[in-house]
C-alpha cells in the first residue's frame, strides 16, 4: 500500500485483475477507487495491470513452471502494488477520506524522489503539511530537536543541500503555522 503497509490476500490467479482491485478497495473500505490501480514491478518500473486481464498474466514465471506441484511449492508471494494511477487537479475532487489518505501517501513517496530544484520552498511547505497530518498540532514540550527524520519528508537532494540541522531548525515554525488543521485537512492541503 502507499503507506508501506501490506495486505495479504489469498486469491485464485484465474480471476480478473478488476476483481482483485475491488477486493482490495473493499478491505480498505475505500469508496473512491477509480483513481487507483494495481501494478507489478517489471524491469525496475511499475507497470499497471490491465483490469480486464486475468491475474495469472502478471504472475512470476517460476509459478507457471511450478503449477503442477501445488500451492505449497510456489516461491515467494506475488507482490502487487496498490497505487494512484490517475491524478486530479484539485484534491477536493477526492471526497472519500480513506481515498484521500492513500492518495496523500502515494504523493509523499513521489515527492521523496522529486527533482524540482526550482521549487525548493514548496518542499518545506509540503513537509509542514505532512508533519501536521502525521503528528498533529505542534507541541513545544513534545516537538523539539530531532522530532522527525528529514529524509522521510524531503527529497535527498534538499537534505544534502540544506543539511539536517537547517531543516530541523526551520521546519518547526512552519509546522506550528499549521495549527488546528485536522489530519484530513492537512492531507488535502498536501494534495
Amino acid at each position: 500500500l502507499p503507506n508501506d503497509e501490506s495486505l495479504n490476500i489469498i486469491i485464485n490467479v484465474k480471476i480478473l485483475c478488476h476483481q482483485l482491485l475491488v477486493q482490495v478497495c473493499d478491505l480498505l473500505r475505500l469508496k473512491d477507487c477509480h483513481l487507483f490501480g494495481l501494478s507489478v514491478i517489471q524491469n525496475n518500473e511499475h507497470v499497471y495491470m490491465e483490469l480486464s486481464q486475468k491475474l495469472y498474466k502478471y504472475c512470476p514465471k517460476e509459478w507457471k513452471k511450478e503449477a503442477s506441484k501445488g500451492i505449497d511449492q510456489f516461491g515467494p508471494p506475488m507482490i502487487i502494488h496498490f497505487r494512484v494511477q490517475y491524478y486530479v487537479e484539485n484534491g477536493r475532487l477526492i471526497s472519500d477520506r480513506t481515498a484521500r489518505y492513500y492518495y496523500y501517501w502515494h504523493l509523499r513517496k513521489q515527492v521523496l524522489h522529486s527533482q524540482c530544484v526550482l521549487r525548493e520552498e514548496a518542499y518545506f511547505l509540503l513537509a509542514a503539511f505532512a508533519l501536521q497530518a502525521d503528528l498533529g498540532n505542534f507541541k513545544r514540550n513534545k516537538h523539539y530537536g530531532k522530532y522527525f527524520e528529514p529524509e522521510a519528508y524531503f527529497p535527498s537532494w534538499v537534505v544534502s543541500k540544506r543539511g539536517k540541522d537547517y531543516i530541523l531548525k526551520h521546519i518547526p515554525n512552519m509546522h506550528k503555522d499549521q495549527f488546528a488543521l485536522t489530519a484530513s485537512e492537512a492531507h488535502l492541503k498536501y494534495i
